[in-house]
């Protein structure tokens, strides 16, 4: 496996235990003569750093892994930003559950060493791309790691839209909404609303509608290669809401035409070598561990 020689580092400056595990970090990689850089928002919550800043560009080009700390929001963001440069990412996990944040701060440095040493699993995951058209124009693009969700917005009353996939009709619906979930995206707000949870190598997304008001409409699984056409009903009252992973949002008008699609880069994401899917659901999600 590639041993890492420039690493950059992000993470959210308003958590003072993700700034001093930043600080850990940064002499732990210093004093293994490694280049470090440092994301320019990151930067200032680290005064007297004496690290190269840069922007999100910047970062992507000059390094060849990123480590971020924080929690699964974090990464969230992270990976909106820089998988179109195909840097692998590794986590830190400094929030409450860690889905994507493999290394805990007790296991720091061991982790890092592991790492370094280049003793990794290296995984891709698929994010999605959402398009919006307004009479036949563009009204906004985004991307999401974890989900697309049409919401109502401010108004507190159920919407209507029309699903297509892959062109064919599939239903029209009256609800709080829909979630269009990756797998990753599987363990999170998909799975709140009754969602299946969904193997990260699998190629699929899950649509699941939120409350309908007729309760035969279930989740859906579909092909990760398949496109997510949602009409938004004239007969809405109010604007509604598409959020991309609960923190880019766009605002959508009755008439308006939502497409879904995979999004063609994917996010590198840096495993420690006894990373085991399974075991992470366990201990994030409260199963049972086994018998006696």
């Amino acid at each position: 496996m590639e041993q890492y020689k420039n690493i950059g580092l992000i993470g959210r400056v308003e958590n003072s235990a993700v700034v001093q595990s930043i600080k850990v970090i940064k002499d732990y990689l210093l004093s293994r003569g490694l280049n470090v850089f440092i994301e320019e928002q990151t930067a200032t919550a680290l005064p007297n750093h004496g690290l190269q800043v840069c922007d999100h560009q910047q970062l992507s080009e000059a390094v060849d892994l990123v480590i971020v700390v924080g929690g699964d929001g974090s990464m969230l963001g992270a990976a909106r930003a820089l998988a179109r440069h195909k840097v692998p990412m590794l986590g830190v996990n400094r929030g409450r559950l860690g889905f994507l944040t493999d290394i805990s701060p007790s296991n720091l440095e061991a982790g890092l060493e592991q790492v370094l040493g280049g003793n990794y699993i290296l995984e891709n995951r698929f994010l999605l791309e959402v398009s919006i058209e307004r009479i036949g124009e563009p009204a906004g693009v985004g991307h999401a790691l974890n989900d697309i969700v049409l919401l109502p917005g401010m108004a507190t009353r159920m919407i209507e839209f029309e699903l297509f996939i892959d062109g064919l009709f599939v239903y029209s619906q009256r609800s709080d909404g829909l979630i269009i979930a990756t797998p990753t995206g599987s363990t999170a707000y998909a799975l709140s609303a009754g969602g299946p949870i969904m193997h990260p190598s699998l190629d699929a997304m899950v649509l699941v509608p939120m409350f309908p008001h007729t309760l035969t409409n279930r989740p859906i699984v579909v092909s990760g290669g398949s496109e997510i056409k949602i009409v938004v009903s004239e007969e809405n009252h109010s604007d509604l809401q598409v959020s991309c992973d609960g923190q880019d949002n766009f605002t959508v008008v009755p008439g308006d035409v939502i497409y879904i699609r995979k999004y063609p880069h994917k996010l590198r994401l840096v495993h420690l070598m006894d990373h085991n899917y399974y075991e992470v659901c366990r201990n994030k999600l409260g199963w049972g561990s086994r018998l006696a």
